[in-house]
């Protein structure tokens, strides 16, 4: 039996088993946001699984708020063309928290049959090829911090609690559907804990290989959403939604495995020498890998002194105040890079690949770490050149940028006209750096 043979047998009787009548195709847009077509479950094993489905390429161009700013590639001259929908039967899952629907990640591929440039998954697909190529297989995982509201957007508590285990039953009833509902989808759950502002929780999910934990990512952010609503309240991954309040951050951690071990275990203390030039690289398109992260003009608005999300270009071990956080226990398996720049709505697809990208060129190249910092780097960053704090400089530092060639011409040029079209509005709606004002939790909050 072929490996597709097989996954297609595994998965329909998984969906047999919990009575599915309806199979998701689902690719995520270029916001991160999870779109696609539902199909009955017997057409999906009759002919689904092998034609796939059509959907416009528009997907790719839309804004945040779903509407079409110009592009260059997705317009009204070439008619908004159909993608096709290619269903990666082994990435299929059932959905728990809505009993009878399953969910197949999808390939998008161009009138060609070429994987479509500007397609999120297409672009993290090839990153991930370059890695392998190199006898790398990255290893990844992300942690999420999101607001939990009320219908209104009001967070539902008005105190903070870090971490307590005493405060706020009603919310862990909600939690719990949450990790319930994440676990029936296949999503390995570690922990979750109340987090640094009030109403703002995290639910912490385990690592898998680069694609898996992407896809694993927006469906986390699909499913905590869901069952908000299911409760009678809402879930925001807004990285901003309150000026006064703690920003919610997307921290991605990666590790290398070659012959299937982690290659960054015998580090001790300090980076080993291909976790140093990991690093090194992620330091050189630390500035392009911000827009990455922070794609809006909400983003960088993170991005601010004594807030637990980085303001400069360094790294460090265990220390909460550093872009790259390192952990290097003496022959440990779980030693990582954390990337802890990025707000809650980056879309999981690109940022991976940014950082893949980013990591791999570092040690193509055999890039030299710099000194590393210690102690309070927001009071004193040494030499530490800035992040840009602002979507206007996120833009400057991507724009021609070594890392847009890495990820692809086409995919970079594109992202950076939705980009250039969201300051545009913001420079005539948000005038104020560091303040969130209504305009902008009408635009984000919801669909972040």
């Amino acid at each position: 039996m072929t490996d597709l043979a097989a996954s297609l047998a595994n998965y329909q009787a998984l969906t047999e088993l919990h009575d599915v009548h309806t199979v998701e195709i689902a690719v995520p847009d270029t916001q991160g946001h999870l779109r696609g077509k539902r199909v009955p479950v017997a057409r999906f094993f009759e002919t689904t699984h092998k034609a796939g489905v059509n959907v416009a390429d528009a997907i790719f161009v839309f804004d945040m708020a779903n509407d079409l700013p110009d592009n260059e590639f997705i317009n009204m001259d070439t008619g908004y063309l159909d993608c096709r929908l290619v269903p990666q039967v082994a990435t299929g899952r059932v959905f728990t928290h809505r009993p009878g629907y399953g969910i197949v990640f999808a390939d998008a591929v161009d009138p060609e049959g070429q994987p479509h440039p500007l397609a999120p998954r297409s672009v993290l697909a090839a990153q991930i090829d370059r890695c392998r190529a190199a006898g790398l297989d990255p290893v990844v995982a992300t942690e999420l911090e999101f607001y939990l509201c009320t219908p209104d957007w009001q967070p539902v508590q008005s105190h903070i609690q870090y971490s307590s285990l005493t405060d706020a039953v009603a919310i862990e009833e909600v939690l719990l559907a949450m990790r319930t509902a994440l676990l029936g989808a296949g999503i390995e759950v570690e922990s979750s804990n109340a987090e640094y502002g009030p109403g703002q929780l995290e639910i912490n999910t385990g690592p898998a290989d680069a694609m898996t934990s992407a896809d694993n990512t927006v469906l986390f952010k699909s499913i905590v959403k869901q069952v908000a609503v299911q409760h009678g309240l809402r879930a925001t991954f807004m990285p901003k939604p309150f000026t006064d309040q703690s920003g919610s951050g997307m921290h991605v951690h990666t590790s290398l495995n070659v012959d299937n071990k982690n290659a960054f275990a015998d580090s001790a203390g300090e980076p080993n020498e291909l976790m140093a030039k990991w690093i090194a690289g992620l330091l050189e398109h630390a500035a392009a890998l911000t827009f990455l992260g922070a794609p809006t003009i909400n983003g960088p608005k993170r991005i601010r002194p004594y807030t637990f999300a980085p303001t400069h270009i360094h790294w460090g071990l265990d220390n909460r105040t550093v872009l790259a956080r390192c952990i290097t226990e003496k022959g440990s398996s779980a030693n990582r890079v954390e990337f802890r720049s990025a707000g809650a709505d980056a879309n999981p697809h690109l940022l991976i690949a940014g950082i893949l990208a980013a990591g791999a060129d570092g040690i193509e190249r055999n890039l030299s770490l710099p000194p590393m910092s210690t102690g309070d780097t927001y009071g004193n960053p040494g030499d530490a050149a800035a992040l840009p704090s602002d979507l206007a400089g996120a833009i400057a530092g991507y724009a021609g940028s070594s890392l847009a060639l890495l990820l692809g011409d086409k995919f970079s040029r594109s992202y950076l006209s939705i980009a250039q079209a969201e300051l545009a509005l913001a420079d005539d709606n948000s005038a104020d750096p560091d303040d969130v004002n209504d305009w902008e939790r009408a635009r984000y909050i919801e669909h972040c």
